[in-house]
């Protein structure tokens, strides 16, 4: 473990990863990508998809991201393994967890049968956003304009059409909240925590 955070070994990590930035940046011209990112594994991007990723945010496993639209990952996510597809505009706010998922933000095909075959409509995309804090468990569905509120979790393999408010775990298929956590409890500990800190120094 002290080989691990020996000095030289941390710039040699830092001067891994900012090698891996370069060249998926410069892989990917419509990708922009934050110093500090830490990608372990590996970004797969196709079609004209634009992405912005946020410094500190770190790619733990394969991350794939496609479509025509925009995508926006903030600072400090954890992306492991997600697969985003974008038509038109998803966000992910700061801090966010985000698990080996499917987050889409369109059918890709018109739903109206005698519609299917033809070039898809305005109905057919509409906005994702993730606000900050939130966690996505592994194999769950964001589907398109669902707005997912900070600090919440979506559990395990669930599938999530309607917009989820801030602070609850949502799971399952249909969706149900099943749990709202104590956000002005939580506010007020940290506030205690952090003068508290501030205080022995």
């Amino acid at each position: 473990m002290q080989q691990l955070n020996h000095p030289a070994v941390k710039v040699l990590a830092n001067l891994y990863f900012e090698a891996k930035r370069l060249f998926y940046q410069l892989r990917y011209p419509n990708v922009a990508i934050a110093k500090g990112v830490r990608i372990k594994d590996s970004l797969n991007v196709q079609g004209s998809v634009k992405v912005a990723i946020g410094s500190g945010t770190r790619l733990s496993k394969r991350v794939r991201i496609c479509g025509s639209g925009e995508v926006t990952i903030g600072c400090n996510v954890l992306l492991n393994g997600p697969w985003i597809g974008c038509q038109n505009l998803i966000t992910i706010g700061d801090e966010c967890l985000i698990s080996d998922c499917f987050i889409v933000d369109t059918d890709y095909h018109n739903l109206e049968p005698h519609l299917r075959h033809c070039p898809p409509g305005s109905k057919v995309s509409a906005p994702i956003v993730i606000e900050r804090n939130v966690w996505i468990g592994a194999r769950a569905t964001v589907m398109k304009g669902v707005h997912i509120g900070a600090d919440s979790v979506v559990g395990l393999g669930s599938i999530i059409r309607k917009s989820v408010p801030q602070g609850v775990v949502a799971i399952g298929n249909p969706q149900q909240i099943v749990k709202h956590f104590d956000l002005k409890h939580q506010s007020s500990t940290e506030l205690v925590h952090s003068n508290t800190t501030t205080s022995n120094f």
